[in-house]
Parts: C-alpha cells; structure tokens; sequence
C-alpha cells in the first residue's frame, strides 16, 4: 500500500465524523458496549491506544461491532503494525514517523497515519507522498495557531490534530482549512467508562459528532 493509497484510506475514515475518539480502555469488558455507546453517538471511527494490556484486545471486541471503524493507535513499531493489523485495526495511528514503520505498514497493507509536529516532519511526509497526517501533540507546539501557520507553505497537506483538545478548543481546529478532524478522548472519560456510563458517553459523542467543520 503506497502513502497515497494510506493517505486516501485515512482522508475517508477521518471525513465520517468531525471528532475521532482517542481511547486507552484498561478492560476488554468495557470494549464493545464502548464502541456502541460511541457509534450510536455518531462517532463510528474510534482510535484504541497501545497503552494497556488490553489494547489488543479491545480492537479485537470493537471491531465486531456493527457500524465500527476501529483503528490502533500509538503504533511505535512494526511489530505493533503487525500486532495492530492481527487484531483487525482497520488503520493505524502513530505520535510520528520512522523508516522502519512507515515500512511496515506499506507492506502490510494498513493505512497509517503518521504524527507530524514541525513544517520539516510534515515535510518529509509530504515528499514521501503523504497528504493526510497528525498533527501532534496539537496544544503542547501552538495549537490551532500553529497549525493555520503550516497550511501557508503546506496547502497540499491535511491534519488530524491530537493531543490536549477539549471539547472546548476543537471547534478552533475544525475551522481551519487543512484540519479534516480532531482525535480526542473527552467524548471517554474515565469516569463514566468505568461507572459504565454508556449514555453518557453516547450523549457526549451526539454533541461531538455535531461540531461543524469548515466545508
């Protein structure tokens, strides 16, 4: 799969809904009514972080889910890519990017989408053939700010920004031009998951799931 074939796949999956969840589920028994709660909301794409033990799991439970688009995120090596695609993620997610991953997702067919933070990762990227990138750790390096400055000299690039956006800071992002949606795990939070909240997490994702974008 070549970066542009990735880049299509995760341009398609991060056009579904405006919020790509970022979840780090702790127990499998929480992995299926999750991912209902967040597809009802209308939040059908869901990032599962590697970083539990359970993460593979989860991503084994959610993508039987109907209506599910489940993705593993913080891949860091090929042998997550490979682990990642095993347990049946539908793409990947990584903080950066590195020779040997991007490698491997190519030649394992899973559509990636690897983190950028300066104009010059975001650069080699794009001369790799990649359109469709994160942007992260989004506030920690400038925010929304920073990431309207990179579409001057970058149009030809569009972002997932992820990393410290609330819900309150997402619609900065959504207005921009070269952001097609943002990853965040307020729509999760810990207290309802583990209180087994599934409504109130449904609720928070209807309300996520109505952010607009800029057309």
């Amino acid at each position: 799969m070549t970066p542009a074939e990735q880049s299509r796949r995760t341009s398609e999956i991060c056009a579904v809904a405006p919020v790509v969840p970022v979840l780090v589920v702790r127990d499998v028994a929480y992995a299926a009514p999750l991912a209902r709660a967040l597809v009802a909301g209308g939040l059908p794409a869901l990032e599962v972080t590697l970083r539990t033990p359970a993460a593979l799991d989860v991503i084994r439970a959610m993508a039987a889910v109907p209506g599910g688009i489940v993705g593993a995120g913080t891949l860091l090596t090929p042998e997550d890519v490979a682990a990642a695609k095993a347990a049946g993620a539908q793409f990947g997610v990584s903080p950066g990017a590195t020779d040997r991953l991007l490698a491997a997702a190519a030649e394992i067919g899973l559509p990636l989408l690897p983190g950028a933070a300066t104009a010059s990762e975001a650069m080699s990227l794009l001369e790799r053939g990649y359109r469709m990138v994160k942007f992260f750790p989004a506030e920690a390096v400038g925010g929304a700010a920073a990431l309207k400055a990179l579409g001057g000299p970058l149009p030809q690039l569009r972002f997932c920004p992820t990393g410290g956006i609330s819900a309150a800071l997402a619609p900065d992002y959504l207005k921009l031009a070269n952001v097609a949606c943002v990853g965040g795990s307020w729509v999760a939070p810990d207290a309802l998951v583990e209180t087994l909240d599934w409504d109130g997490i449904t609720q928070l994702a209807r309300q996520a799931a109505s952010l607009a974008r800029r057309a």
